[in-house]
Formats: C-alpha cells, sequence, structure tokens
C-alpha cells in the first residue's frame, strides 16, 4: 500500500496532475535512496517539473522522512545476526561460503547504498575492501589505507582482518576453502578479469566458483534502499567544450578500428562524458547509473531508469540515442550474437555476467580497454579553460579558509569536524558549488598520519600547539572538478617536522617542474616526487598522482602517476594530482597536493616532442613549516613564483582580512 502523504497528492491534485499514489511513492523512494548534494533539491524535477516553493517543501519533508526510515547501513560493527542469516541462506542454497566485495554492477569507487552490501554486512565503511564468508570462519581484506579503520569498524573475532598485498583473497580461498566446496558469487559484481584469478583460486583449494542468480545478501537484508533515482541533466557544449554527437562519431571510428562492431560500457562517467550529460545516483561524483552500447555507426543504446530522465533531456540525447529500461541489458546483448555482431568490452570492468550472457548469444568478444576512458581523460581547450577557471574561484574559498585558520587555531580550540565545516561554508558561498568532489579528509596530528582518515565525533581531535594538520578536501563545480591538500603547521612545528615537509615539497617541485618525452607514463616519473625522501630512509605508501575529471570523478583513469606500473602515456589535457607525502603513525601526516595539467614543452634544440606541467591549484603553501636550507635555489625560485600566482589571483577577490594574511602567507624567503 502507498505512503503518499495526503498533502502531497493534494498540491498534484490542485495542479492538475492525477497521480498514481503508488507509482510516485515508488518514485520517491528512490529519489530519497540517491545522496543529496549540495544544490538545492533539484529532484523535485523528477515528480512536478517547476513545481512551486510549498509543494517543494512538501517533497522534501516526505523525502526526508523517508530517508530516516534507515537501511541497517550505520551499524558499525555490523550486528552479528547478520552474518549467522548469510551463512543459513548459504546452506539453504548449498553454497559453502560466498564473496561479498565493495562494489556494484560498475566496479566504481563511490557505489549507492542498496549496493553497500559489505558495509552492511561487516560495518566497514572504506571505499575498497572485500569480504568471504565460509561456514564456519570468514575474512575481510583491505589494503594499506584502511589497516586502522577495519580494526575499529567490523567485529574482528566475525571477520578477520588481512591486508592486500601481504595476503590476497586469492590465497586466503586456496587455504581456507573446503575440498569441494562451491564458493559463491554474484555475476553482477565480480569482473570478468577477477573471475579468472578467483576461479582458479578455487581449483587450487579443490572446489568451485560458483555463479549465483540472485545475491544471498540481498535475501538476508530486508530493508535494503530501492535504487537511487537522482535527475539526468545536460551538460551544455560550453562546458562540455564538444558535442556528444562528434565525441560519439570518433569514439565508435575507434571501436571499428579494434575490429568491433559495437562496444559495451559499463563505466558511469564514460557514460556521462560521452552524452554530455551528468546526475546524481552515487556521493560525490555527478553522474547517473546505468550501461550502454555503442555501435560502430555512433548511434547509443541507452539503458537506464526512465524515471530519472526529465523530458528536456531525453529531448536533449536526441534521436541517436535510444533509451530503454536497465532490464532490456540481457535482451540486447542476446540480439548483438544472433546478428553475429563483435562485441568491444573492458575485462577489468565488465561484470562477469555481461561476458557469459555475449558469449552464451554467440557474440564474438574483443578484449581492449574502455574505448571512451583515454578521450575522457585528454580535456580539450574548453574543459581546459573551466577547470582554470574552478581552481581560480576554489583558490580564493581555500585561501579565505587558510587564513581564517592561522587566527582561529591559536585559541587551541578548534577541532577537526567544525573546520572541515567552515572550508565547505566557504565553498558554499562562491554559490556555484555543486557538491565536495570526496568526503574531507580533516586529520590533526596523529589522525593526519591516517591517509584516508575520515574525522567523527568519536575519533576527532583538537588542532593543539606544536602539531601538524592535514586537510584534503575538493569541490564540485559544473566547469570543473578540484582536490588539493594542504598541511599547516598550528603552533611552531618541530624540525623534524619541518625537515620532512620540505622533502615532501622537494618532490612537490620536482614533478612540478618536470620535463619529459612523449610517450612517458606517470610510473616512470613517480620517483622523482620521492627522491628526496629516499635519500634518508623515508617513502609513502600510496599512489603520488591519480587522474581528476572535468566535472565527473575526483579519481579517473587510465593514467596515473605511481609505483605500480601503469603503461598509458601522458598526453596533453590530462589531469593528475601531485600529492607526495609523509606519514609518522602516531605522530603527524604531511601530503602537499595540487592539480597538474599535461601540456606540450617548448624545449629550444629538442630533438622530440616534450611535454611538461602546468599547475592549476591556487592556495598558499605554509612557509612555517618549511626549512629553506634544504631547498636549491631553483626550488626556492619556483616555490615564490607560485605564490606571486597564488597572491596575484586570489588578492582581487579576496576580503581584507584574507588579504593581510595573504601578503604574509606568500612572502618570497
Amino acid at each position: 500500500m502507498s505512503s503518499a502523504p495526503d498533502d502531497v497528492l493534494h498540491l498534484l491534485r490542485q495542479r492538475g496532475r492525477n497521480p498514481d499514489p503508488a507509482a510516485l511513492d515508488s518514485l520517491m523512494r528512490g529519489v530519497a535512496a540517491a545522496p543529496e548534494g549540495l544544490a538545492g533539491p533539484e529532484w523535485v524535477e523528477l515528480v512536478e517539473p517547476g513545481a512551486d516553493a510549498e509543494l517543494t517543501r512538501a517533497l522534501t519533508k516526505w523525502r526526508a522522512e523517508l530517508a530516516e526510515a534507515g537501511d541497517g547501513l550505520d551499524a558499525s560493527p555490523a550486528p552479528a545476526n547478520r552474518l549467522e542469516d548469510l551463512r543459513a541462506e548459504l546452506k539453504r542454497r548449498g553454497l559453502d561460503g560466498f564473496v561479498v566485495p565493495r562494489a556494484d554492477e560498475h566496479q566504481g569507487e563511490y557505489v549507492p547504498r542498496r549496493s553497500q552490501r559489505l558495509g552492511w554486512l561487516t560495518g566497514f565503511a572504506g571505499s575498497a575492501g572485500l569480504a568471504i564468508a565460509l561456514a564456519d570462519k570468514a575474512a575481510i581484506f583491505v589494503d594499506g589505507r584502511y589497516t586502522l579503520a577495519v580494526r575499529a569498524q567490523v567485529d574482528t573475532a566475525a571477520f578477520v582482518p588481512h591486508q592486500i598485498p601481504e595476503e590476497s583473497p586469492e590465497q586466503w580461498i586456496t587455504t581456507n576453502l573446503p575440498r569441494g566446496g562451491k564458493l559463491g558469487f554474484d555475476p553482477w559484481l565480480q569482473t570478468v578479469d577477477g573471475y579468472e584469478r578467483f576461479a582458479r583460486a578455487c581449483q587450487r583449494a579443490g572446489g568451485s566458483f560458483v555463479a549465483v542468480e540472485a545475491n544471498p545478501v540481498d535475501s538476508v537484508w530486508h530493508d535494503r534502499a530501492p535504487a537511487p533515482l537522482a535527475p539526468v541533466v545536460p551538460q551544455p557544449v560550453e562546458f562540455a567544450g564538444e558535442a556528444s554527437e562528434t565525441k560519439r562519431t570518433r569514439v565508435a571510428q575507434a571501436i571499428a578500428a579494434k575490429g568491433a562492431d559495437a562496444a559495451l560500457i559499463t563505466a558511469p562517467d564514460s557514460i556521462a562524458w560521452l552524452l554530455n550529460v551528468r546526475g546524481g545516483d552515487v556521493p560525490r561524483t555527478p553522474f547517473p547509473l546505468g550501461f550502454a552500447v555503442l555501435h560502430a555507426d555512433g548511434h547509443v543504446d541507452l539503458y537506464m531508469d526512465r524515471r530519472k530522465v526529465p523530458d528536456r533531456t531525453a529531448t536533449w540525447l536526441g534521436n541517436a540515442v535510444t533509451l530503454a529500461p536497465p532490464e532490456e541489458l540481457g535482451s540486447a546483448l542476446d540480439a548483438l550474437g544472433q546478428m553475429g555482431k563483435r562485441v568491444l568490452i573492458e575485462t577489468a570492468t565488465a561484470p562477469y555476467w555481461a561476458a557469459t550472457r555475449l558469449q552464451a548469444a554467440g557474440v564474438t568478444i574483443v578484449r581492449d580497454a574502455d574505448p571512451v576512458s583515454l578521450p575522457k581523460a585528454c580535456k580539450n581547450k574548453v574543459e581546459l579553460e573551466g577547470i582554470r577557471s574552478a581552481h581560480r574561484r576554489d583558490g580564493v574559498a581555500v585561501s579565505r579558509f587558510l587564513g581564517w585558520l592561522a587566527r582561529e587555531s591559536k585559541t587551541g580550540k578548534l577541532r577537526e569536524i567544525e573546520v572541515s565545516d567552515r572550508l565547505q561554508a566557504l565553498r558554499e558561498e562562491t554559490g556555484k558549488l555543486r557538491d565536495l568532489s570526496f568526503d574531507t579528509i580533516s586529520g590533526a596530528g596523529p589522525n593526519g598520519a591516517i591517509v584516508h582518515y575520515r574525522a567523527s565525533e568519536a575519533t576527532e581531535r583538537p588542532l593543539e600547539p606544536g602539531s601538524l594538520y592535514l586537510v584534503d578536501s575538493g569541490a564540485q563545480y559544473r566547469d570543473g572538478t578540484t582536490d588539493i591538500t594542504r598541511t599547516v603547521a598550528i603552533g611552531t612545528p618541530s624540525p623534524e617536522m619541518r625537515d620532512r615537509f620540505t622533502r615532501v615539497l622537494k618532490g612537490h617541485i620536482a614533478l612540478a617542474t618536470a620535463r619529459f618525452p612523449v610517450g612517458t607514463s606517470g610510473s616512470q616519473l613517480d620517483a622523482l616526487a620521492r627522491y628526496a625522501l629516499w635519500q634518508v630512509g623515508l617513502d609513502y605508501d600510496h599512489g603520488t598522482g591519480h587522474g581528476v575529471g572535468a566535472y565527473l570523478s575526483v579519481h579517473e583513469g587510465p593514467h596515473r602517476i605511481s609505483k605500480m606500473p601503469n603503461t598509458v602515456a601522458l598526453q596533453p589535457g590530462m589531469i593528475v594530482s601531485n600529492e607526495p607525502g609523509y606519514y609518522k603513525a602516531g605522530g603527524y601526516g604531511i601530503r602537499i597536493e595540487n592539480l597538474i595539467a599535461v601540456k606540450e614543452a617548448e624545449i629550444e634544440g629538442a630533438d622530440r616532442r616534450y611535454l611538461e606541467f602546468e599547475t592549476l591549484t591556487l592556495a598558499p603553501i605554509d612557509l612555517a613549516c618549511v626549512e629553506p636550507k634544504l631547498l636549491t635555489e631553483a626550488e626556492r625560485q619556483w616555490l615564490n613564483d607560485y605564490h606571486r600566482r597564488v597572491r596575484e589571483t586570489v588578492e582581487p577577490e579576496a576580503d581584507e582580512a584574507t588579504r593581510a594574511w595573504l601578503a604574509e602567507a606568500t612572502r618570497p624567503i
């Protein structure tokens, strides 16, 4: 029975609408399952385009009530009965175990609440992880970012923590799966490549890796949220810089060049870029969830819930995009087989379900990278100018924040959450903020040493004199995505802190000023950022740089700067972060992060094409933490030039107090 409130139904009927109460209730539950951004209740358009203030208030109240109903995800650690219920369900199905990844059908960093099965089962809130539940034991696997968090959030008597890569899930399966055991998995949540690794591990254990038709976690998660419904909106060419039609044509040509007739696109940010649309189905990343088939003639079949596509967006997509319900994807893949088509899929990200459906239909699978990924990473001139504009705007907000922090931190009373809230408020004052680009990392003292720390009332610390404070934050603006980390001295830093900070700064400058021949990958540059730390026996465990989208994901491939091998050459227009760091467990953390863009370098007498970086981020680096004696003259000049750019950009837009602070914060050294 519908629970649509009478006042909402009454207001809609007053406006000449006669909604089906059950359909309206279902729509609003999907709306409530989507995250709320910072751009206002734009989702109201899905119920009633042009809704007035009275109807908007009534709908907003209803959404809040639905969101408060809860889905059990806030329990940490998770209640023990959830694992017991799952084991009972596995026994009923004849399974000896089940793999529970922190993933949805699209393998993205952020997943909707309905897909957070790992969090519901264990209480773990990190962005990457995996659990395996057997009848008599269970394990949870995380990487080095979450070794502390997993023990705080999970009942380790129920799920024994393991750190990747020291012990992989495949190794654990080989050792612990009983001989003849059937380890179940959801084929929508397992990639093709992942399936092959796990299947081999099961074979080594004398067991088998078995696909299930319906996820057993869903069978015991009774208050699971529905699929999220956030409006799909056009991303105008004034921001995108290229019409969807031309994007589709050139990507389709690349597909044909690979010997394929079509490509299955499973990454939502690839679909959003290709079709020049944005959405809001998952936190912090403005894309809609869906699947697409791009044909070699440039036509796209888009499998997406029609309820979240307003009529204006359907018109925007045009006749070359056919919108179909998500449940029709399977029959569409069957049809490709019946026509004898060759279909490109990226096996590192495509669901095992899709690959097996295609194979069963008789499709010839072409294994290759997502054909949208590389074009999307190489920003065009319009996108780059928008990104620069976003960084100038963001730089003013961050500089205002750093000036405020310098004044207020002297009291010793500031705490992590109120400080990050202040930064968000200053970004909101720009009037352009759509959302944060990720949850702010606000770490004081020892908390700054936890790479992916998230402050809570239970863990937050005061910003104490003599300590370091690390804040890693970013914003989503319609014209660009930002990501910046600054480490600030609260009071007077110790000589050790200054030494470590300056070595991180030297690595940051080495990367920012690098020139390299065309064809160089980020992995070949990674050592530049670590060299000064290596000389005194220090290092950091995370990558040095990740790609960043244009009002899309703050973590974007296919390129990166990392110790981990990556063969994708850096190309003009790519955005990547520059973020070396140092972390003293139990003491402090240091990270200095700017975003940089790859561009052509003009080198007189060069025997080939060279590239270099343009620094996009504009906010002061704390000079109190710098030991000038450790800097070369060239490094000192870079810092002074950078601070002059910051001052010239920020001063005209800043308030009087910020300008006064800025003069000192960007002084030449």
